[in-house]
């Protein structure tokens, strides 16, 4: 526990609210901590429903002017913004890695996939297009709009601090709603520089604000009437509450909940050395990137046949030689969890399976970072014979630990998957094409990799799952994106003329 004396020099996180910083109105604050070092380098505040309320009450006030601002001024502020986010990548990507623990690399590659959904926004000219039938009756004609709704707010998780909020705000201001955002409270920086280079980009004040907090500024955006949509991703128990509580209040909800994501790995593709070590590469960085800490992270693998020994052997070779230390370093393949309390839970998980009888292959509990005694580090960890009723299967590890679960068909490996509660990202690791159409077919999973064992879909299509990993009608950002943040309208028009027919006190119809 630090002493006060220690926070003396510790900077204070702001809000973001009409175009500046804020101070927070009440006194409830918690640390930010370097995950590398376990050191305290901020401090946020947890707002309160007043602290929310201002921010809202900016939104609201610009709405009207930036609703009614044409789609092409919109797009041009988003071209600017996505020039500095260009320009600031490698700002961008320390701000990820001081405060979540991603290497570098990662970071930066997290900033390049939110950038990409800005580019897809810039295009909201032509994505808001609606259509025009021409003479449905005599003398009348019929077009359809899509307008956007008001305030819409984004709720967002501590392992991406800038792709997932990218997700939501550049299509949400695109359409002509205004914004605001609540980042996790652990990773409150990037949200911040994010807030300034939109400013920069000459958006107006109001149009985008930022608060912080825990669950009393979660609830104060849920239940706030100026509200009229809410995006979330998180873990499935929250998302549900959020989808909940934020419905019977009227809002419109997309709440993206967890995962268990599956790979399933046919024989045909540890037959060959190449082909296992494609498939074992791909693995590799599927389950231990960023720590594990990925919704669409791969922690679990489905070895059909003869491919689990090979499978299980040369993930053990590899997952052995991870460069694991700070984020920052050189070369690094994975960093520290974000939190000690974060990393003690994923290794009480550990515990749980050798307890369980699931086979512990590489045991990461051990891993000692020299230089980095306080930091939050935990090594690569594999489990064999994995059964479908042990808690390290059931459960969301969000961690370095990868199972392996040992089916004998692709038609076992298919069942399995799909009774599982989540469904959010799968894969199959195959060279037939016949066993990849069946799987993609057949599999019930919001989102399907051939041979990809990370399908995150490109920005102009949409991200989320199915089941419990997804509660609400819409996916983030592409096409159901933009008609999360709008709704439709339809008008038909008919003008005076001399020559018209009639109106009488019938039902009107085609003719």
């Amino acid at each position: 526990m630090n002493k006060p004396v220690d926070r003396q020099n510790i900077r204070t996180v702001p809000l973001w609210i009409n175009g500046k910083h804020q101070q927070a109105s009440g006194a409830r604050s918690g640390d930010v901590t370097n995950p590398a070092t376990g050191r305290v380098t901020a401090r946020v505040p947890f707002c309160n429903a007043a602290d929310v309320d201002a921010a809202v009450q900016s939104a609201s006030r610009a709405f009207p002017a930036w609703r009614d601002s044409p789609p092409l001024r919109r797009a041009r502020i988003l071209m600017r913004f996505r020039e500095l986010l260009d320009k600031n990548k490698d700002q961008l990507a320390a701000l990820i890695t001081a405060e979540h623990g991603k290497t570098l690399a990662d970071a930066g590659g997290s900033v390049q996939r939110g950038i990409e959904v800005v580019e897809f926004a810039m295009g909201i000219p032509h994505l808001v297009k609606g259509e025009h039938s021409e003479e449905v009756g005599t003398g009348v004609d019929t077009h359809s709009l899509r307008q956007p709704l008001g305030v819409c707010a984004g709720i967002t998780p501590f392992n991406f601090p800038i792709m997932v909020p990218l997700w939501m705000f550049p299509v949400a201001l695109a359409c002509g709603n205004t914004f605001v955002l609540k980042p996790s409270e652990k990773v409150p920086s990037a949200a911040m520089r994010m807030a300034e280079l939109l400013k920069e980009a000459g958006l107006p004040d109001g149009v985008f604000n930022v608060v912080h907090g825990d669950k009393e500024a979660v609830d104060a955006l849920l239940n706030h009437p100026g509200i009229k949509a809410i995006s979330f991703v998180g873990s499935t128990p929250i998302a549900k509450y959020i989808y909940e509580t934020a419905s019977k209040s009227g809002k419109r909800v997309q709440a993206l909940g967890g995962a268990k994501n599956h790979a399933v790995v046919l024989p045909d593709m540890t037959a060959s050395a190449a082909d296992l070590e494609f498939t074992v590469d791909g693995l590799m960085g599927a389950a231990y990137g960023s720590a594990g800490e990925r919704c669409m992270s791969i922690s679990a693998v489905v070895a059909v046949g003869a491919s689990a020994d090979p499978l299980v052997a040369k993930l053990t070779e590899k997952a052995s030689k991870l460069k694991i230390g700070a984020g920052d370093g050189k070369d690094m393949d994975m960093g520290p969890l974000v939190t000690r309390a974060h990393r003690d839970k994923v290794a009480g998980y550990v515990d749980k399976g050798v307890a369980e009888g699931a086979k512990l292959v590489l045991d990461g509990r051990g891993l000692k970072v020299t230089e980095y005694q306080d930091g939050n580090f935990l090594g690569a960890s594999l489990f064999d014979h994995v059964k479908t009723d042990m808690t390290i299967y059931k459960d969301e590890i969000f961690g370095p630990v990868l199972c392996v679960l040992r089916v004998d068909t692709l038609d076992d490996a298919i069942r399995m998957i799909n009774a599982n509660p989540y469904a959010n990202g799968t894969a199959v690791f195959t060279r037939s094409g016949g066993a990849a159409r069946k799987f993609e077919r057949e599999i019930e999973v919001g989102m399907v990799g051939i041979n990809v064992p990370i399908p995150v879909p490109i920005a102009f299509f949409s991200f989320g799952g199915w089941r419990n990993s997804l509660f609400g009608d819409q996916h983030v950002h592409g096409m159901e994106g933009v008609r999360f943040y709008t709704r439709g309208k339809v008008v038909t028009t008919r003008w005076p003329d001399a020559n018209a027919v009639p109106q009488g006190f019938n039902m009107p119809t085609l003719g």
